[in-house]
C-alpha cells in the first residue's frame, strides 16, 4: 500500500485485510516442517485477534469500553510483531517474504497506539471535566 492508501483506509478495512494477509502467511509456514507450524498457530491467533478487536469495538457499550477493545488490539499486534520478528531473525523464513507483513503490523501499532492515547485523554478530560462541575455546584 502507499501511504495515499493508508490514510484512506478504517483501522477496521485495515486490520482485516491484515488478518487476510497472516492467514495466508499461516498457510504456507503450515507447509514446512518442525516450529513453523508452531509459531504460525501463535501468530495466527495474534494477527486475526487484531481485527476482531477492532471491530468489536463498533459495538462497544460506553467509551471506557471501546478504549479496552482497543487496548487488547493493541496488545496482540505487538504479539504478532514479536512472532514475526522471531520467524525472520531466527531465519525460518526470508526475510523478503515477511517483511512487508512486519512492516504493516508496526504501522497498525503506531495507529492502535495513536488511537487508544487520544481516547484515554478524551476520558480523562470528561473526568476532570465531570469533577469540575461536581465542585462548582457544591459551591
Amino acid at each position: 500500500m502507499s501511504g495515499n492508501e493508508d490514510k484512506s483506509i478504517s483501522i477496521t478495512d485495515r486490520t482485516k485485510a491484515f488478518a487476510i494477509r497472516i492467514i495466508k502467511a499461516c498457510s504456507f509456514l503450515d507447509e514446512k516442517p518442525g516450529v513453523c507450524r508452531t509459531l504460525s498457530k501463535q501468530m495466527l491467533r495474534s494477527g486475526t485477534s487484531i481485527g476482531a478487536n477492532v471491530h468489536e469495538s463498533r459495538s462497544a457499550q460506553s467509551d471506557k469500553d471501546f478504549l479496552h477493545k482497543m487496548e487488547i488490539a493493541l496488545k496482540e499486534a505487538r504479539e504478532t510483531e514479536y512472532w514475526l520478528e522471531i520467524l525472520i531473525e531466527s531465519e525460518v523464513v526470508e526475510k523478503g517474504k515477511f517483511d512487508s507483513l512486519l512492516q504493516e503490523t508496526k504501522e497498525i501499532v503506531r495507529i492502535l497506539i495513536a488511537s487508544t492515547r487520544k481516547i484515554q485523554e478524551r476520558l480523562n478530560g470528561s473526568k476532570s471535566n465531570g469533577r469540575r462541575m461536581e465542585a462548582a455546584s457544591e459551591n
